[in-house]
């Protein structure tokens, strides 16, 4: 008996300890399936990844379009001092930043969320899509959007004139759930932006779709203007303040452009920031940068203490220009970048006043109301002076550790408005100020730059352009990003297709659809 019932006993204890067995054995480091599906937390982990990864680093953003649209310098001869801002490619990455890190993790929430019914999230994820999309296509042109994930058709790129079609299409879907769910509270845990305010997202919608409807106004005026009005119109509105922009957390992360200056010191300002802050007596200048630590660098404007680097320059040694300007000190202590500015909305609206799209407004007005919006974000006084200023142009540049660097100013615009301009010197005088404005979002001033040719920047006066990669005119501007060499290796295929759809060459002088030169009018 004695046996019998001690066999019960461990039994019992056997049992009793195993009731709970699972929950004993969990690893409580770990977040359970349970934790992760409460307050969407699966579906929203995963938007401070998508959202970071929207922008790159030094060799996506500031050794490229950050150089190639003259905000920065660099004072380094990286290999040799011939590399991309000389116009010879040595890095391309920013693609698999974006499908790597943006567009797959996307679509594995999007599918999560049309499995669960989350309809909300699946559009959000779609939307950073699109966005991402929006600002990789500007450096190849052709991509792979529409057939992204599809089976047998992958690695098919969409020529521009149907991914900006498809861009639209996918706009209006993502409208049309925001719009229907502006009380829905589920995305404000995981949005550092606008804290899951849907109608500030609605706006940014809008404002996106303007965006790229001014982008290809010269390659398909029709849909361009259909697009513009649509978002011009639109009742949900568009960014309409300070307080509606775009602005993306670093999420604990020092901003890009602080690092490669301050840490590595291989940015500074740019000297065509130089002609244009100093030249118009711009105060955002002491926002934008900091002054030049050797006050023997600027003689020919004494009391403006600034100096930048030319991008595409002649350079011997890093520490030739270290003393140049930097970006200014405040830039250390950001917590997030600008993406989407009220200002730049006033100055795409400013531009379709010009070109007569319903509900844009005065041109006069807009173009104002931009300046002074970029004036008060940025912390800058003195706008009203800068306004009525009809005199200051941009000054030239002189670089003291070269000769060979210095430029005469192409650009004699000045601020202030005056009505009798042509369209084309009024649109100078806007993308001018978007350009400004535009400092630490260089993807779309690039872009601005290469569909209208404003504002009139400097050319490199080192050209290391040739066989290679495309050769670029002396009196021209690199005008895309080559598809990727691993591209080329693993989609050969894909790539002649996208070729043939980019209508030339897979080289850096090859305009995009977009890019048409010629009259803006």
């Amino acid at each position: 008996m004695k046996k019998i019932f001690f066999a019960i006993l461990l039994t019992l204890g056997f049992l009793a300890c195993t009731d709970n067995f699972e929950e004993a054995n969990r690893n409580h480091f770990l977040i359970s399936d349970e934790e992760l599906d409460q307050d969407f937390n699966r579906l929203g982990s995963p938007f401070q990844s998508l959202l970071s990864n929207l922008f790159g680093h030094q060799i996506e953003e500031d050794l490229c379009h950050d150089n190639w649209v003259r905000h920065l310098g660099t004072p380094t001869p990286f290999v040799g001092g011939v590399n991309n801002t000389t116009y010879y490619m040595r890095w391309n990455t920013y693609w698999n930043r974006i499908y790597n890190s943006v567009m797959s993790p996307a679509a594995q929430v999007i599918k999560q969320a049309d499995e669960g019914g989350y309809e909300v999230f699946s559009a959000w994820a779609k939307l950073l899509q699109i966005y991402a999309i929006s600002k990789l296509t500007v450096y190849h042109g052709p991509v792979i959007y529409s057939n992204y994930g599809v089976s047998g058709q992958a690695n098919i790129y969409d020529s521009e004139p149907a991914l900006y079609a498809q861009l639209f299409t996918d706009l209006d879907a993502v409208q049309s759930v925001f719009s229907s769910n502006k009380d829905y509270q589920g995305l404000k845990k995981f949005d550092a932006s606008y804290s899951g305010n849907m109608a500030q997202w609605c706006k940014l919608i809008n404002s996106l779709r303007l965006r790229l409807a001014m982008r290809i106004v010269k390659a398909d005026a029709n849909l361009a203007q259909t697009q513009g009005e649509k978002a011009l119109g639109h009742a949900d509105g568009l960014l309409a303040s300070n307080g509606d922009n775009f602005n993306v957390s670093l999420y604990g992360a020092k901003l890009p452009m602080n690092v490669i200056c301050f840490e590595w010191g291989d940015t500074r300002m740019g000297a065509a920031m130089e002609s244009f802050l100093i030249g118009l007596k711009d105060s955002r200048i002491a926002s934008y940068f900091a002054p030049a630590s050797d006050n023997t660098l600027y003689p020919d404007h004494p009391d403006w203490p600034y100096k930048g680097i030319h991008s595409g320059a002649f350079l011997e040694a890093k520490d030739q220009r270290l003393t140049y300007s930097t970006v200014n000190e405040s830039f250390k202590a950001v917590t997030s970048r600008r993406s989407f500015t009220y200002s730049e909305v006033c100055h795409l609206k400013a531009e379709a006043a010009l070109r007569g799209w319903d509900n844009a407004g005065d041109a006069k007005t807009n173009y104002e109301e931009g300046i002074i919006a970029s004036f008060a974000d940025w912390g800058a006084g003195g706008v009203d002076a800068y306004l009525a200023d009809a005199t200051s142009t941009p000054i030239d540049y002189v670089d003291p550790k070269d000769s060979k660097n210095n430029w005469t100013s192409r650009s004699t615009v000045t601020v202030a408005w005056n009505e009798a301009d042509s369209d084309e010197l009024k649109l100078e005088k806007i993308i001018t100020q978007k350009w400004i404005n535009n400092f630490t979002n260089a993807n779309e001033a690039w872009t601005d730059h290469r569909r209208t040719g404003y504002p009139k920047l400097p050319y490199n006066t080192k050209n290391d352009s040739g066989a290679d990669w495309g050769v670029i005119a002396a009196d021209d501007f690199l005008r895309r990003v080559p598809f990727l060499n691993s591209e080329r290796e693993n989609n050969a295929e894909g790539v002649a297709d996208a070729t043939q759809k980019l209508g030339g060459p897979d080289e850096i002088g090859t305009h995009l659809w977009w890019d048409t030169g010629g009259s803006n009018f």
